[in-house]
């Protein structure tokens, strides 16, 4: 038991982790593109909105 101490001590973490492997990037999906379309024509909405509410006062 004390030998297994003594080894788990002193055996180098990185021999024992496995490599890091990267993510392959996907590309954009037309439901990602038509999504944030409709979100960016929704904020474009609401500031012209807001704008038109804060010049009416």
């Amino acid at each position: 038991m004390r030998m297994l101490c003594f080894l788990l001590a002193f055996t180098p973490a990185p021999l024992l982790a496995a490599t890091f492997e990267r993510p392959v990037p996907e590309g954009e999906t037309g439901t990602a593109a038509i999504s944030y379309a409709l979100a960016s024509l929704g904020l474009v909405l609401a500031l012209g909105a807001a704008q038109w509410l804060v010049s009416r006062r």
